[in-house]
């Protein structure tokens, strides 16, 4: 009777073949974790943008400027009539840079913000109440 030294090659191919089968179950799982981080970072950002709007909103409710120029930690912003900031100082109130994210003024009031293949926009029409920041807009799978 000999004694057995290692494993026989049957045992070491259904090990191969069983991490095989465990790795193609668990790749989908981790496949999409681009797309999901850059969602997570866009409703981030989105955030910020409906936080800085309301903050700066509320900062020139309370100082009621005839020039219509409100300072927050030390800089100056000018609000538009309706007394939300404009399309210009939306994205610096928000502290989201155009190196992070796809920062587009179109229009007159309009910035879009975009990262991979996702946006939103932020309206700031002076004549009307409040701005407009819409959903985030792209992929329909829920990653960008």
């Amino acid at each position: 009777m000999k004694n057995q030294q290692g494993f026989t090659l049957i045992e070491l191919v259904m090990v191969i073949v069983i991490l095989g089968i465990l790795a193609a179950t668990a790749l989908p799982k981790f496949a999409n974790l681009q797309g999901n981080a850059r969602m997570s970072s866009l409703n981030g950002a989105l955030g910020a943008i409906k936080s800085a709007s309301s903050i700066s909103h509320a900062a020139w409710l309370v100082a009621a400027p005839a020039d219509h120029i409100i300072t927050i930690e030390g800089v100056p912003y000018t609000m538009e009539s309706n007394g939300y900031p404009g399309r210009g100082d939306i994205d610096t109130l928000a502290n989201l840079s155009n190196t992070d994210y796809g920062i587009t003024n179109s229009g007159s009031h309009t910035v879009t913000i975009d990262l991979g293949s996702c946006s939103f926009t932020y309206v700031n029409n002076p004549t009307s109440a409040a701005p407009t920041i819409s959903i985030i807009k792209g992929d329909a799978s829920g990653a960008c």
